[in-house]
């Protein structure tokens, strides 16, 4: 058992040596998600408070995915040509206004446009979020601070979903408001603690002469592309937690408070284990890690066809978890490997896209996989997606060193020495 010393001192290792304006967009992270009560509870709204049909909840849904993938593409190119900070200004400004506008619609056709321009204004502060963080730490470090992130993320998940229960008992509307006040806290952290980061471009006779990077630059990267359709892949896999495992849970006749109880060790497994197991996982061979982390990926998801009883769906979700926890700090790091300095907004756009992409395809094509042929199918089907997704991996980055560089060149040219040199 550890001691309380070792216990401190694997804290202090894991949080030490990172900059001071990460732990300002850290906070900035946590607060967004402390804060993020609509997504949890719309279903609920339109369904139980407005008396809309779970059809339209779905279109709704769907449109609110499909803003986001609008999204990451503009705020890719605003996060380059802008800067970061304004791009996150914008985007957390427009998300408080538009989330605090749709508590008040009451029109089908008002609601569902609405949340659309939630969808769009609340992912495109991602790509500034990552190419920032990319800018402030240091290469050997970015893996652990991803990690980092992505803890804050759940952390403030986890109370947001407990406070969106007790909220919708008492007011939907207050939370809608105290979303977009939450919001609008992010943005004051952001503009009174966070400087611009984006890299200046080298000056001297040779600057002028330099390609720009344009989102077809990205779209001719065949390397990073096969990236972004691995994270497409598994982005599915993830989504199928909350797609397709509360509709096979309630076929085999569990209730929605036993599906509560399966994916709620998803949640306490990534704020316990997430710190820890990147300590272990962060300087080993990446090509190891997000390969075996698909492959766990896949058939966590595939022993859900086997499970008959509480207990066993709980422990496909932990298995899923555990590759979750590997898979995503790595491959945020590989995208930053492959992106150039001075297009890191379009390339964690094009990122940004997969994921907003999986979360608007998953919830059809599960749905259709289901109907037609049966939960077993879909599970099947994970465990063959996860295979592919592994090979995938292992064949992208038999190129790549294992280790990152300490200085990052692209078609820009090598970063600046200073990872945190300002922009007039």
């Amino acid at each position: 058992m550890l001691s309380a010393a070792t216990a401190k001192r694997a804290v202090r290792e894991s949080v030490s040596g990172l900059p001071r304006e990460f732990w300002w967009l850290w906070t900035s992270t946590l607060v967004n998600r402390l804060g993020a009560f609509v997504a949890t509870f719309m279903a609920l709204y339109l369904t139980m408070e407005r008396g809309y049909s779970a059809t339209y909840a779905g279109l709704v849904a769907s449109l609110h995915g499909l803003g986001g993938v609008v999204a990451a593409l503009g705020a890719g190119v605003m996060t380059d040509r802008l800067g970061r900070r304004p791009t996150m200004l914008v985007a957390q400004l427009s998300t408080a206004v538009s989330v605090a506008v749709l508590g008040f619609m009451t029109h089908p056709v008002a609601i569902a446009a609405v949340a659309f321009a939630v969808g769009m204004a609340s992912n495109a502060s991602r790509p500034a979020v990552q190419a920032m963080m990319a800018d402030i730490v240091r290469p050997e470090d970015r893996v652990r601070a991803f990690s980092l992130n992505y803890w804050a993320i759940n952390l403030g998940f986890a109370f947001s979903s407990t406070g969106a229960g007790l909220l919708a008992e008492y007011s939907y509307q207050a939370g809608f408001l105290i979303e977009a006040a939450m919001t609008l806290v992010c943005a004051l952290v952001v503009f009174a603690k966070l400087p611009e980061s984006r890299p200046d471009r080298p000056a001297g006779p040779g600057a002028a002469a330099e390609p720009e990077i344009g989102l077809g630059t990205v779209v001719r990267d065949r390397r990073f592309m096969a990236l972004v359709g691995l994270s497409f892949l598994m982005a599915f896999l993830f989504q199928q937690g909350s797609v397709g495992l509360p509709v096979t849970m309630g076929a085999e006749g569990f209730s929605s408070s036993d599906y509560g109880l399966a994916i709620a060790a998803n949640g306490v497994l990534i704020v316990a284990l997430q710190i820890p197991v990147t300590r272990y996982v962060e300087h080993r061979d990446p090509r190891l890690l997000l390969a075996l982390s698909a492959l766990l990926t896949g058939y966590g998801f595939g022993l859900t066809a086997f499970a008959g009883s509480l207990g066993v769906y709980a422990l496909t979700v932990c298995v899923w978890t555990l590759a979750e926890i590997v898979n995503l700090p790595t491959q945020m790091g590989l995208v930053v490997r492959l992106s150039p300095t001075h297009g890191r907004g379009r390339y964690q756009g094009m990122h940004t896209m997969s994921w907003s992409a999986a979360g608007l395809t998953a919830p059809l094509l599960s749905g259709q996989v289901i109907d037609r042929y049966g939960a077993g199918w879909l599970w099947g089907g994970c465990a063959v997606v996860g295979t592919v997704a592994a090979a995938g991996y292992w064949l992208l980055m038999r190129a790549l060193p294992t280790a990152a560089p300490t200085v990052e060149a692209g078609p820009a040219g090598p970063a600046p020495a200073d990872p945190v040199e300002r922009v007039a």
